[in-house]
């Protein structure tokens, strides 16, 4: 049958939108700080193909492996001989079959409707716990796969619309904080069976097939909207690598300086992403990436927020038609695409490096359309034992993104692919036994360009009790990179102080659960994104509001913009900035 657009686009914003009400209902539900603040979750409805149907609008890192988990738990379910069944709950977190990575538990509800399987209802979100070898989630020196937490592989906790309590209880003993998981989890289904019954209700009131072809019609429209665009670039190889930290205190050379590398193959309406020259697996460290998961799932936001930004473009559906024009390239063994069972449970960082090289591939062919080098966002567990429980909060910390073509870099934001949120001071300190004891924009030199790089924060946190830290960060060992004439930014940094005042001992990006005294500060401080554009092109209206901002000084004013200040009136000096950029003076070679 075929249907018309109109109705297409109709019942596409319907679907749309029921992704969306499972999103704010997950997040209304919720138990964790991670779900119901930083909403670190997503929400898809997929097809009985294994692609989209929709998905809704939070991060692509938890949305994007969803239609993989329901093809990783086909895979399990024929290995077993098991059924799907109305009523059946299927709970999947491995990183090997679609799934992000172990803390990321997908919930899958299959949809029957008038007794036939006509698609699955999905939801997703990041656990504080899942019972791996150290508390927390940011266990860096997991040693395989089970080191990082219960290994769910298509396991069903309801069948047949009656609970499974030996699943439930398997669970809620092996995990630390079972009330937080638990919880969750329920939430999880609540959203998922919502999701549910509106797809039911939209094919009754549709017709089955009608809404199968909607599907179909999407799938093609994003195929044409995509190839259009990479038939607009020119053909040719664009390439382009970066460096993940890894482990800088570690004497092997295996662990630390990691090539991220990037070469994009345009032909015609047809593009190739292909990541040989990425550093090999780590067998021993959790910051191997798994390739559904999390590396297909990033390059493809990659390629969107570049060829199909929603700024230019009419919203283009993520569906099976996205990946029809490409050609993902990733050599086994590699920590891009690694062999169980390498641990992958603090994968975050190097695919945080890994999506802003790809942007930096893209920047070869259309640098209009990129941002310069961003610095990227870190994750810390905070976790201990008070009146004989646990408690923990994975807090995610704020990077910045690098000065885009015309406008200058976001600050202090999530960047890239993830799309998450700082949880509020007020609800960590009434949650946790931690004290902020401040918060702001980091006092690191800034990225100089015709349009500035982000800046991003600096926090101090302060154990009241005894407990345990571990970091996931990157970025320390070298600075965003500046795009077009725009210099590079700022690396990122962490320390330690006993006490107010003390002597800083920096902490290295990624370091393993390690104990934490009451009374311990723990500093984070972002990196800032590089520029865009030669600095001395900036408006010097925009250097004197940067001067009065404390982003830049009168010397990096003068030396680098080319821009004269009246320090006494802190205003604009036009006939000294005048004479500045017509060669008399210094210019940015004296600070570069």
């Amino acid at each position: 049958m075929s249907i018309d657009p109109i109705t297409a686009q109709v019942i596409n914003g319907r679907l749309e939108s029921t992704s969306v009400e499972m999103a704010r209902k997950l997040v209304r539900m919720a138990f964790s700080i991670l779900f119901k603040e930083s909403e670190d979750i997503g929400c898809a409805l997929v097809g009985t193909d294994g692609w989209q149907l929709s998905e809704a609008d939070t991060t692509p890192l938890q949305m994007g492996p969803l239609p993989f988990a329901v093809q990783g738990m086909w895979k399990v379910l024929e290995e077993r001989g098991e059924e799907i069944e109305e009523g059946d709950v299927i709970v999947h977190n491995d990183a090997y079959l679609g799934a992000s990575h172990s803390p990321d538990i997908d919930i899958i509800v299959p949809v029957f409707h008038e007794g036939i399987l006509a698609g699955y209802s999905c939801t997703t979100g990041h656990h504080m716990d899942l019972g791996a070898s150290k508390p927390g989630t940011s266990v860096i020196d997991a040693i395989d796969d089970w080191a990082g937490g219960l290994r769910l592989r298509a396991i069903k906790l309801r069948r047949g619309g009656e609970d499974v309590p030996d699943a439930w209880n398997m669970i809620t003993d092996n995990v630390r904080i079972p009330e937080l998981t638990i919880g969750d989890l329920r939430a999880q289904i609540a959203a998922a069976e919502i999701g549910a019954r509106r797809l039911i209700e939209l094919m009754d009131e549709m017709g089955r097939d009608q809404v199968l072809e909607a599907k179909r019609w999407a799938e093609d429209y994003s195929e044409r909207m995509l190839r259009a665009e990479i038939a607009a670039l020119p053909d040719g190889e664009y390439h382009a690598e970066g460096v993940a930290d890894g482990f800088p205190d570690m004497d092997d050379p295996a662990y630390k300086n990691l090539t991220m590398a990037c070469t994009l193959r345009v032909s015609g309406d047809e593009l190739e992403v292909d990541l040989t020259g990425t550093a090999p697996q780590l067998p021993d460290m959790a910051i191997n990436m798994p390739f559904q998961g999390t590396v297909t799932v990033l390059i493809l936001a990659m390629i969107r927020s570049v060829l199909l930004d929603t700024e230019t473009h009419v919203t283009v559906p993520q569906n099976e038609g996205i990946m029809r024009p490409l050609t993902i390239t990733v050599p086994e063994g590699t920590i891009a695409n690694p062999t169980f069972p390498a641990p992958t449970i603090s994968r975050s960082m190097p695919a945080c490096v890994l999506a802003d090289v790809i942007l930096k591939a893209f920047s070869e062919v259309v640098p209009e359309r990129c941002c310069a080098g961003s610095a990227v966002l870190g994750a810390f567990s905070y976790t201990g034992i008070e009146d004989g429980s646990y408690w923990g909060h994975w807090d995610i910390f704020e990077g910045s993104y690098g000065a885009r073509w015309t406008k200058d870099g976001m600050d202090a934001m999530d960047t890239l692919f993830t799309n998450t949120r700082c949880a509020p001071v007020e609800e960590i300190e009434s949650e946790y036994p931690l004290r902020c004891r401040g918060w702001q924009l980091n006092d690191n030199p800034i990225g100089h360009g015709r349009f500035r790089g982000g800046v991003g924060g600096k926090r101090d946190f302060e154990f009241l009790v005894d407990g345990f830290i571990a970091s996931e960060h990157d970025g320390h060992t070298f600075s965003p990179w500046g795009l077009a004439g725009g210099l590079p930014g700022s690396p990122c940094s962490m320390w330690k102080f006993d006490r107010e005042g003390a002597e800083a001992e920096r902490v290295p990006p990624k370091t393993p659960v390690m104990a934490a005294k009451k009374g311990e500060i723990y500093r984070a401080v972002a990196g800032n994104g590089g520029g865009t554009g030669p600095p001395e092109e900036r408006d010097p209206n925009l250097v004197v509001r940067d001067y009065r901002d404390d982003l830049v000084s009168l010397e990096e004013a003068r030396d680098v913009y080319r821009v004269a200040i009246d320090a006494d009136s802190r205003s604009l000096d036009e006939a000294g900035t005048a004479r500045l950029r017509s060669g008399e003076g210094a210019g940015p070679e004296a600070a570069a």
